[in-house]
């Protein structure tokens, strides 16, 4: 997909702006609709002739016959062609609308996915787009009808009788005056209308989810309580909207439609036809006419609903597709080696004032492990997730064998960079295909001695279908020890120079954790390797210890050179160190001893 055809979509605002790939598909279509229906008003005119013929015993009845016959059957034809080219279009509307925003999405930063939500944006490509295909493949073609047809069939009815054209006027007029009424406030009340809507849905989808917290804490008080809140603020919009609106849309609805025209005509018709000022045929040809006069304005009616949903919606879209990218370089470097360095890197969040990083400056060798260690959000995921171009940089430059990563491409930084997350994230297919994720070609030798590197080989096989097993919605059907292994296995297949572990055995248990630094071991052989990590005990061999405080580089070194300085690090060590002695020893409700001898005694409990 060319940026070309993205900058397209972006140019002119609105529905019509992202209907541009596909807008000649969509005027073809209206101009069918509108096709369709004059050959409905030509054949109802036929079809008068025919009856004029039946009363007066015209010999060129049977013309008139099968001209009736032939333009219903090119009207149907008409409109079987009309929504034919409008599905089509819109199907490639689709494609073309999912495929420009995931590339573009692809090209944007990771923050802004995370501050934008995934809620939001899997409305815009799923729902979003999906209003504008079903608005392009049913609306467009009733557009053209209920355009033409009231225009040629008021031109008919003025050409055919002026006063039979005001009656079936006058008809309308009160129609739209009684939904002009009806349509007072509309956007303020359609505005929160649709918020309660979302409101009800958010709180429904909110009571799924939190469902083993509320079976634990709520007795249904609270949960049930913001549920019924919602109902409440959608029943209270939608009476004050049915008080304000009811009466006049029921009467304009019966007014709009053909049998209030049809009645009009009838009864003024008679009137005329009684005194001889009027033909039967042109009484009768009126009253064909003038009944879908007010069967295509009513479809009009409702295409206004379906334009306000399509213009909001490409409105989001297009909001979407103008979101910053993060810039190329035109002169692409690779990098020497993996050594990784940060100069005078400063960073912060889009939504927030505070620097998240302030002038931190440190270097990675090659083929070294440096752990970054520090107070909970003191910047140390920032650091990792600044390496591969998750966000860019505000100040300073992070390099990677010397590179400014600024200056590569995105495939090059990415076959550079592997990672471990403390929150894992497998794909609804197989455990083979989590796997080899990105890498289509590999065998099942190589996928396997990646497995049994990670320490996952074992259990996979263990499992009724070996390594065709499908994980579940989001690796739900394995336990959090064994995705982290199966996500150790990708990295390790991946086979790339610098290694990212960001907290990676947080949630183990004491078995799984054995395996996972075993696992993790494996993977760390001969790269350069970034490990964030709470648990002090597990980077005490490090090569490096950056410490950070308040998204500052506080110091650095061995561990041992930092317990020494009685810095940042060496209360983190001494935090560290007196929980592990924590133990459930003595219940709360137990009254604190104070003499040396019941000290000694919890002492001894403790140990």
């Amino acid at each position: 997909m060319s940026d070309s055809l993205r900058k397209l979509i972006i140019e002119k605002p609105g529905a019509w702006g992202v209907f541009a790939p596909v807008n000649k598909r969509i005027y073809f279509a209206i101009a069918l609709g509108a096709l369709s229906s004059l050959l409905v008003i030509v054949t109802m005119v036929s079809l008068a002739w025919v009856v004029d013929g039946l009363l007066h015993s015209a010999e060129n009845i049977w013309l008139w016959v099968g001209l009736a016959f032939l333009f219903t059957v090119l009207g149907l034809g008409t409109k079987l062609a009309a929504f034919t080219v409008s599905h089509l279009g819109a199907f490639d509307l689709e494609v073309i609308l999912r495929t420009a925003l995931s590339e573009h999405l692809a090209r944007v930063p990771l923050g802004f996915l995370t501050q934008k939500g995934s809620g939001a944006i899997t409305k815009v490509i799923q729902d979003d787009v999906k209003t504008l295909h079903v608005f392009v493949a049913d609306s467009t073609p009733f557009y053209g009808r209920s355009v033409a047809m009231p225009a040629v069939t008021l031109v008919l009815l003025f050409a055919i009788d002026w006063r039979m054209a005001l009656a079936s006027i006058g008809v309308l007029a009160i129609a739209l005056v009684a939904m002009s009424f009806a349509m007072r406030n509309f956007d303020a009340l359609a505005t929160r209308y649709e918020a309660e809507r979302e409101n009800i849905n958010n709180t429904v989808i909110e009571f799924v989810q939190a469902m083993p917290v509320i079976r634990t804490f709520d007795d249904g008080s609270s949960s049930f309580g913001r549920y019924q809140n919602a109902l409440n603020g959608f029943r209270e919009v939608f009476i004050i909207w049915l008080k304000q609106a009811g009466v006049s849309v029921k009467l304009s609805m019966v007014l709009l439609s053909p049998l209030a025209t049809l009645l009009a005509l009838f009864a003024i018709g008679a009137f005329f036809y009684a005194n001889g000022s009027i033909e039967f045929s042109t009484w009768l040809a009126i009253l064909l006419i003038g009944a879908g006069l007010a069967e295509s304005i009513m479809p009009l009616m409702w295409l206004n609903n379906f334009i306000r949903k399509a213009q909001a919606s490409a409105k989001r879209i297009q909001e979407l597709l103008k979101s910053p990218v993060l810039p190329i370089s035109d002169n692409p470097q690779v990098p020497a080696d993996s050594a990784i360095e940060f100069d005078s890197v400063s960073f912060s969040y889009g939504n927030r004032d505070q620097n998240a990083l302030e002038d931190v400056s440190f270097t990675v060798p090659q083929g070294t492990v440096t752990a970054l260690v520090g107070p909970s959000g003191a910047g140390k995921s920032t650091v990792a997730k600044l390496i591969p171009r998750f966000w860019d940089v505000n100040q300073g430059q992070i390099r990677i064998g010397g590179v400014n990563v600024r200056e590569m491409t995105f495939e090059v930084l990415m076959n550079h960079v592997s990672f471990v997350f403390q929150d894992t994230f497998l794909f609804h297919d197989t455990l083979i295909n989590n796997i080899k994720l990105g890498l289509p070609d590999v065998t099942q030798a190589e996928i396997e001695d990646a497995a049994r590197a990670a320490q996952a080989h074992d259990f996979i096989t263990q499992l009724p279908d070996g390594y065709e097993t499908v994980a579940g919605d989001r690796g739900t059907r394995l336990s959090g020890g064994q995705r982290q292994r199966i996500t150790i296995a990708r990295a390790i297949l991946q086979n790339r120079p610098i290694v990212v572990l960001d907290e990676a055995t947080a949630f183990a248990d004491p078995e799984n954790e054995a395996a996972l630094i075993h696992a993790l071991s494996n993977l760390m052989q001969h790269r350069t390797v970034i490990v964030i990590a709470h648990r002090l005990a597990t980077i005490k061999d490090a090569d490096q210890i950056v410490v950070f405080d308040h998204g500052k580089v506080a110091e650095s070194g061995k561990h041992q050179q930092l317990v020494d300085q009685d810095g940042v690090y060496a209360r983190l060590w001494r935090s560290y160190e007196e929980a592990q002695g924590w133990s459930l020893g003595r219940r709360s409700a137990d009254p604190v001893p104070h003499n040396s001898e019941s000290q000694q005694q919890q002492a001894e409990e403790i140990q």
